[in-house]
């Protein structure tokens, strides 16, 4: 039997989720594959069966699954500490290097070279969430049932312009009830099943007693959910009595703190919610600036729903919520507002319901609901690629014509990706090239 590895100290586990902020590229699959290799095959850090149960446990919940699985690891392996500067050191680096390039979008948006990299990368983009709804989709509807709820989720969102969270709400009650009626549908969903891979004796290994930290305490639950209210409550009072409940920074902590709760999965899931509110209805970024912001999200490390820094620097800047003189401090600090609100719920999720809902993770009652939502989140994620592909290739709108060279860059991007399982940051680093270049020969 493999030698058992040595124990890993605190500062040794912060070295590497620090080397993972800057590594985590490649979107959720990415991100799980990389801390697979890294902690499960090469450091042995915990089996693959504890792995596997813990990222069936971050599958249930709202919010980006990657960043929840780093927090849950570090809790399980060094306490409460140990979670929070796991997940933090997951979005921190993330958070930096958008507000940086966020800042060069807005301020240099209208530089030839600028330009023509988000002319490329765009239609990557269309390319990419249609990956993504083949992905979740093959995976996730595996019987008529399933598929009638994705389709009915596409028709409500599409054509009735039902709100995401009404979707949410209605696809849960059809798992809770199916679940009960016509159990063996609803646990076809999606999932990780666990392998039989064993790469050798683990720190936390199969047999490896939960440690105390781990165990439920009602004591412990109320005292995580208290501190999770009071560090939502703090911030939120100090916006509303400082600016007023209408303020920008407000209603941004607000709605995002709503977007948070809503993120089955994952950040494709929620995006379509986020477009709603901040083009729409709020009116904080435009649609083409909402495409490029995730443009700018697939292509640095971290969660892809760190898109909602991009989105909070560009409201706070264009909206100059802080006068004209304070353009960037105004958006940076919107950003930071925002991801703070958006990734609070996961940190309190994981070191509250970690040691009640491990026990529970397989009990159909409890898993069909999130089968029905996951079914339900295909139909979304299929509208939210027919808006991007609809702005990108007719930019103008029907009335316009179609953008040819867009066209045949999505086309080829999607190709790449579904036919011939290229990495999707190499898709979007060439078809940026493709996009500068195009740029610079029409001028």
């Amino acid at each position: 039997m493999t030698e058992k590895p040595t124990p890993v100290s605190f500062w040794q586990a912060i070295g590497f989720w620090l080397k993972l902020g800057f590594i985590s590229f490649g979107g959720p699959a990415g991100q799980i594959a990389i801390m697979h290799e890294e902690l499960v095959v090469r450091r042995r850090w915990l089996s693959e069966k504890r792995f596997l149960h813990a990222l069936n446990y971050c599958m249930v919940l709202p919010g980006p699954e990657a960043q929840q699985l780093a927090t849950y690891i570090g809790w399980l392996m060094h306490k409460t500490r140990g979670g929070i500067a796991a997940g933090a050191l997951f979005v921190v680096p993330s958070l930096f290097l958008l507000i940086a390039l966020s800042w060069v979008y807005i301020a240099y948006g209208q530089v030839t070279w600028v330009a023509g990299l988000f002319y490329g990368i765009k239609p990557a983009v269309t390319a990419i969430v249609i990956q993504a709804a083949h992905r979740i989709g093959s995976r996730a509807l595996k019987n008529n049932f399933l598929m009638a709820i994705a389709t009915a989720s596409f028709v409500a969102i599409f054509a009735l312009n039902v709100p995401f969270p009404f979707i949410v709400f209605a696809a849960a009650i059809i798992g809770f009830v199916g679940g009960r009626m016509w159990p063996d549908a609803f646990s076809a969903g999606g999932g990780h099943v666990a392998s039989q891979a064993n790469f050798g004796t683990a720190l936390i290994n199969d047999d490896t007693p939960t440690p105390s930290h781990a165990i439920f305490s009602l004591k412990r639950l109320l005292l995580v959910m208290l501190a999770g209210v009071v560090l939502w409550a703090l911030p939120m009072g100090y916006l509303v009595m400082q600016n007023g409940w209408d303020h920008t920074f407000t209603q941004m902590s607000w709605f995002f703190t709503k977007a948070a709760l809503l993120t089955f999965g994952g950040a494709y899931a929620v995006l379509p919610y986020v477009y709603q509110g901040a083009v729409e209805q709020f009116g904080w970024i435009t649609a083409t600036q909402m495409m490029d912001g995730l443009a700018l999200g697939e292509t640095t490390p971290g969660p892809l729903i760190m898109v909602v820094a991009f989105v909070g620097f560009v409201g706070g800047y264009v909206k100059a919520v802080l006068g004209p003189d304070s353009l960037f401090l105004a958006g940076a600090l919107a950003a930071t507002l925002v991801t703070w609100f958006t990734f609070l719920p996961s940190f309190i999720f994981i070191l509250a319901g970690g040691p009640l809902v491990e026990s529970t993770h397989n009990d159909l009652k409890f898993t069909a609901p999130l089968t029905a939502i996951t079914a339900a989140v295909v139909g979304v994620i299929v509208n939210l690629a027919l808006f991007f592909g609809f702005h990108t290739l007719w930019p103008q709108g029907f009335s316009g014509s179609l953008d040819i060279p867009s066209a045949i860059i999505a086309v080829a991007a999607a190709v790449a990706l579904l036919k011939f399982k290229r990495n999707v940051m190499h898709v979007i680093g060439v078809c940026g090239v493709i996009g500068i270049c195009l740029q610079y020969g029409l001028k």
